[in-house]
């Protein structure tokens, strides 16, 4: 019996210690590619190409790669141009978000089982194949509509608005945790259907919004390819593409390369890791039948 409980401890122990083994190897994964760019950011051209890329620079206060990214690298038109694309495309994309999952949850309609699937079909789809066919439907618009949208900030709004399933999974998980109950009274008081969802849910789905603010801002924040195949005009730029515009004049500095990415890292990792109990909360939201 005592043989049984020590090799019982031991093994409890074994998996304590191997979860935290992983933790610490996915922690440096992330971490130590970030490290040379940190130190590259503060040395001099010279001292970037003459030594070891783990060195130390001379000095953690030579800020000069800094002012030339942030002022020559059109960064401060980038934080601009992105804080536009996200307000605006955030803000639809939570409210479209959490009236298809009110409506999904709510009501029972004939069709609501393909529309559900639909969905879930979509989000095994990789986007990236449906480039060629979404940049030829916004081309066509332009033309038959009059409406310019390639080459402006529409574009990118209009495709990041677009609500994902990760969106809808998130609000339908919360809105389990909101007594159908409060529907019923407020309608027999005479409400509409629209009041209960304004004036009801949505200020009790704030936690829920909450989190798919977060994943959105973080997915378009770090987004290139639909800025770079939309909104390629210089003064269209966002944050990541004013990066990449590093490769022509600052080609070979790249230490003013490594400065342009810790000013696009700093801000997302502050906001990461301030509101990171936000995403996990949301995320876990419905994962455990009550």
């Amino acid at each position: 019996m005592h043989t049984s409980t020590t090799f019982v401890r031991h093994m409890e122990r074994t998996k304590v210690i191997l979860k935290y083994l992983t933790l610490l190897a996915m922690t440096a994964i992330v971490i130590v590619p970030m490290i040379p760019v940190f130190f590259g950011s503060f040395k001099t051209n010279t001292e970037f190409y003459e030594s070891s890329v783990w060195a130390l620079p001379a000095s953690f206060f030579n800020l000069e790669n800094y002012r030339i990214a942030f002022t020559q690298g059109n960064m401060l038109l980038g934080f601009a141009n992105t804080l536009l694309i996200m307000v605006v495309s955030i803000t639809v994309s939570v409210f479209i978000g959490a009236m298809t999952a009110y409506v999904l949850d709510r009501f029972t309609f004939k069709g609501k089982g393909i529309v559900t699937n639909l969905y879930l079909f979509a989000a095994l789809i990789p986007t990236i194949t449906l480039n060629i066919a979404i940049f030829s439907l916004m081309t066509w618009i332009s033309r038959t509509m009059g409406i310019q949208l390639i080459n402006t900030r529409w574009a990118a709004i209009i495709l990041f608005a677009g609500t994902d399933i990760i969106t809808v999974y998130i609000f339908m998980q919360f809105l389990k945790h909101i007594p159908v109950a409060l529907d019923e009274s407020a309608i027999m008081d005479g409400a509409s259907y629209y009041r209960v969802f304004f004036q009801i849910i949505l200020p009790l789905m704030k936690p829920a919004i909450t989190t798919v603010i977060i994943l959105k801002f973080v997915a378009i924040y770090n987004d290139f390819y639909i800025p770079m195949l939309y909104m390629p005009a210089e003064n269209l730029a966002v944050i990541s593409t004013a990066l990449d515009n590093f490769r022509g004049p600052f080609g070979s500095q790249w230490e003013v390369i490594c400065a342009g990415q810790m000013i696009t890292i700093i801000p997302i990792l502050v906001i990461f890791i301030a509101l990171q109990k936000y995403i996990y909360q949301g995320l876990v939201l419905g994962a455990v039948k009550e």
